[in-house]
């Protein structure tokens, strides 16, 4: 070991630079043309061959908030001819995340129904509007069934309010990564509703 060098790992038998990843090399040219001037061909770095276009990680994201704008649209490929689809893009003019909690919010089935006549788009939110729908509604009958008990109906009224503050979270906490939290059955019966749009 040099003098210059300190060993913050002592119980290591080999030094960490043995055993690190190297850097790729500089690049060799800046120019993009594979011909240089003299006519010679020039040596590109196989990292430029592996990197997909720049077009590929733009976003077309506003005011730096999540995309989910309904204004957004899908993007053209320049270079390869595809439409590109935003999977976080709304019908309607709000983030995908706030969108997905008003399935359950607005007056819960009735903005589940709301959600899935006016959201053409995203399938997150199409999904909670069909599970709110659905769970919603068999609430709905339940409440009718129980009308006769005032302290079943009152306990049913908690479950309700509890359920939609669950769901709403849920539905506003996964909207990032697009999981889906499944009530069961209901939450099963919504995505094959769904899958069969």
């Amino acid at each position: 070991m040099s003098s210059n060098a300190v060993d913050f790992a002592p119980y290591q038998d080999t030094s960490p630079e043995n055993d690190r990843a190297l850097s790729p090399g500089p690049r060799r040219s800046l120019s993009r043309s594979p011909v240089s001037n003299s006519g010679k061909p020039q040596i590109r770095s196989s990292i430029d061959a592996a990197l997909p276009p720049p077009s590929h990680f733009s976003d077309d994201v506003r005011g730096g908030e999540r995309g989910g704008f309904g204004s957004g649209g899908g993007r053209r490929d320049v270079e390869s001819g595809r439409q590109n689809v935003n999977l976080f893009e709304t019908s309607l003019p709000m983030r995908l995340d706030y969108e997905a909690m008003m399935a359950y919010i607005l007056l819960p089935p009735a903005g589940g129904v709301f959600l899935l006549i006016f959201e053409h788009k995203s399938d997150y939110v199409r999904f909670h509007a069909w599970q709110s729908s659905l769970v919603f509604a068999a609430l709905f009958v339940l409440h009718l069934v129980l009308m006769w008990s005032r302290v079943l109906s009152w306990m049913l009224f908690v479950l309700d309010v509890a359920l939609i503050a669950f769901l709403s979270f849920h539905a506003y906490r996964d909207a990032d990564s697009l999981d889906r939290f499944e009530v069961p059955f209901f939450g099963g019966l919504a995505s094959r509703y769904l899958d069969s749009e």
